[in-house]
């Protein structure tokens, strides 16, 4: 098979405030996301969301069930999303070729049974997917940065100066219950989500790209009042449960997908937390 998926159980706060380094990298970082020729990542229990890459190198790879769905098919049950962050490359759904640029997304919504990935004509393809429980099936569409709905958030004088494209939103496309954009920041800025926040109605998960060999980010997690770090690369990404909040700051700007499932969609719903309170 050319997908692997690891299982990732759920982690309690008190439990994870006690974690060393090492172990929170381990329960919470996904390292090598973008194997050649494989779709690899991780099955969270936390909400169940599947979060992981499509590398594609010299020949097409399927989106084949895996053993934890107990499924016939990947999207029997699910739907995905999928941000391209490499080369301009094809995707077949249930026959219809698809063709998807750097920093568009594409939605496939439960039911559809065979998805394929190209290799791009020129350079790699580099594609990074959320999967998410679904209740009922709404159509495959394509996102472009153009049908995002955009945010320009923060200032350079806080390092915060950030683009936010709203991509698989119910603002922009219908589904189940995933949601998936991209924050852009700008050249001078480094911090992102701060104010930071969490929301005990879902959870999230983020991916850091557009970050050179030399840079890396410290990704910040943990209940306000406990919190903890880890130190992240270039194509890493990382599950935040709900208690925690998800916040980062790198040594250079950077871009990041940001990714959610849970009990609500409303974009909105974030319970702040002021900077002064963090611990």
């Amino acid at each position: 098979m050319s997908i692997s998926i690891q299982t990732r159980y759920s982690s309690h706060p008190e439990d994870f405030s006690n974690y060393p380094t090492q172990e929170i990298r381990e329960k919470f970082l996904l390292e090598d996301i973008f194997v050649p020729n494989q779709i690899t990542g991780v099955y969270s229990m936390e909400d169940r969301l599947i979060v992981g890459g499509i590398h594609p190198v010299d020949q097409p790879v399927a989106l084949e069930t895996i053993d934890q769905l107990k499924a016939p098919y990947f999207l029997e049950r699910r739907e995905i999303g999928i941000i391209n962050v490499g080369a301009k490359c094809t995707i077949d759904v249930d026959g219809e070729s698809i063709s998807l640029e750097r920093k568009e997304a594409l939605y496939i919504g439960k039911g559809v049974q065979q998805v394929t990935f190209h290799p791009a004509a020129e350079g790699d393809t580099l594609l990074y997917f959320n999967s998410a429980p679904a209740h009922c099936a709404y159509p495959t569409r394509k996102i472009s940065q153009e049908d995002a709905e955009v945010v320009t958030l923060g200032s350079l004088e806080n390092s915060n100066h950030r683009t936010i494209r709203k991509l698989l939103v119910n603002s922009v496309v219908k589904t189940c219950q995933l949601q998936m954009g991209m924050t852009e920041l700008k050249p001078g800025s480094v911090w992102n989500t701060m104010p930071a926040h969490v929301h005990d109605r879902r959870m999230e998960a983020y991916f850091y790209f557009d970050l050179k060999d030399e840079n890396v980010v410290s990704h910040f997690m943990g209940q306000p009042d406990n919190t903890r770090h880890i130190w992240m690369k270039n194509h890493q990404a990382v599950i935040s449960p709900a208690w925690s909040i998800h916040s980062g700051a790198g040594t250079s700007n950077y871009t990041f997908i940001w990714g959610m499932a849970g009990e609500n969609m409303d974009y909105g719903d974030m319970d702040m937390v002021k900077p002064s309170e963090l611990r």
